[in-house]
């Protein structure tokens, strides 16, 4: 299995590897997942009562929670302070940008949800450590609270991590994922932009027919939907690393409406079209293609980009102003300003 790479940040880039877990190492990650899945929700119900009495219920308050719970309570005081501060820290990250997310009024939609208590059964283990709660020695990773993993090293890790996250998913496997520090390698710019569109039955439709990228696994399943989340969120991942790692430019377009406007001459139907129909027609300049591949073709447009040019310019039609929707700017300039992406819906790449 080789390892995937995903850039968190300018300069940063996670290698994530698979983990081979001995029974004893097993125990010893459930119980560190119980005490912090119990200090997680222990934020919860203090965030939930000072936002009811109209407290703050800010980072330092929540360590001091933390640091008192610890000294009372013997059973958490016996796994490792260090999961269980960075938990603490991401929980305090995803309530203050909820409370932004409010405070700004943003459609409900695009709001970051507060943050939910995590069912035993229902919520995968997740475990972050700093540099000071891992050691690499002999091939074997090392974690605060005595435990030991090995790691299937499937590629050379480039520098010596920053933290690591160990996390199981929805199959029972185990992965650590490394952030380590890298360097940009910026291809030759080329002027062009390609549309994509992600689909049910294709993965990704684009505007260039050899960048059309299938589904690995065909038939009901895929069209069902239960195959087809994982292969897009994959190829949407992909996309970011590469984008991030070579210079190039993601431009976030939101996909209302992209069945239904025409690529050639801007135009929209009046009614959206039934997920049985894979042709567009355009009822006023009559151009025929195929349904994803009008959309795919929409994406540029939206972005103000002409993936036929280099001029970066509609060849032909009147002009289609931007559809780009305010709370979904373009990937590049929120990676400009050393902001993390929000999530994508569908996209242009140049």
């Amino acid at each position: 299995m080789t390892a995937s790479q995903e850039t968190e940040k300018t300069g940063h880039a996670r290698f994530t590897y698979r983990l081979r877990v001995s029974s004893t190492a097993l125990t010893k990650l459930l119980g560190e997942w119980a005490r912090c899945r119990w200090v997680w929700n222990e934020c919860c119900a203090r965030s939930q009562k000072a936002r009811a009495g109209d407290e703050e219920c800010g980072p330092a308050r929540l360590d001091k929670m933390l640091t008192e719970a610890r000294t009372t309570n013997t059973w958490l005081r016996e796994g490792s302070s260090v999961p269980q501060q960075q938990l603490v820290r991401d929980f305090g990250k995803s309530r203050t940008k909820a409370l932004m997310d409010i405070k700004a009024r943003l459609p409900v939609r695009q709001r970051a949800g507060m943050p939910k208590y995590k069912k035993r059964y229902a919520a995968d283990p997740s475990l972050n450590y700093t540099r000071r709660g891992l050691r690499i020695k002999d091939g074997r990773l090392h974690l605060s609270g005595g435990v030991m993993l090995t790691v299937v090293w499937s590629r050379h890790l480039p520098a010596d991590p920053s933290s690591v996250r160990i996390y199981r998913d929805s199959l029972g496997h185990w992965y650590a994922s490394f952030v380590v520090a890298t360097s940009p390698q910026p291809l030759p710019e080329t002027d062009a932009a390609i549309g994509i569109d992600w689909g049910v039955r294709e993965t990704a439709t684009t505007t260039s027919d050899t960048h059309d990228l299938p589904h690995a696994e065909h038939g009901r399943k895929a069209a069902a939907g239960l195959a087809a989340d994982a292969a897009i969120g994959a190829a949407k991942r992909e996309l970011i690393t590469m984008a991030r790692k070579h210079g190039r430019i993601v431009h976030l377009v939101h996909p209302a409406h992209t069945t239904m406007d025409c690529a050639q001459c801007g135009a929209r139907t009046k009614h959206a079209l039934p997920l049985s129909e894979r042709s567009y027609t355009c009822t006023v300049c009559g151009a025929v293609s195929p349904r994803d591949k009008n959309s795919a073709r929409v994406m540029p447009v939206r972005a103000g980009l002409n993936p036929a040019g280099a001029d970066r310019a509609r060849a032909a039609g009147p002009q289609v102003h931007s559809q780009r929707e305010p709370g979904i700017p373009a990937f590049g300039a929120r990676r400009s300003q050393g902001e993390p992406p929000s999530p994508l819906h569908a996209k242009v790449y140049s």
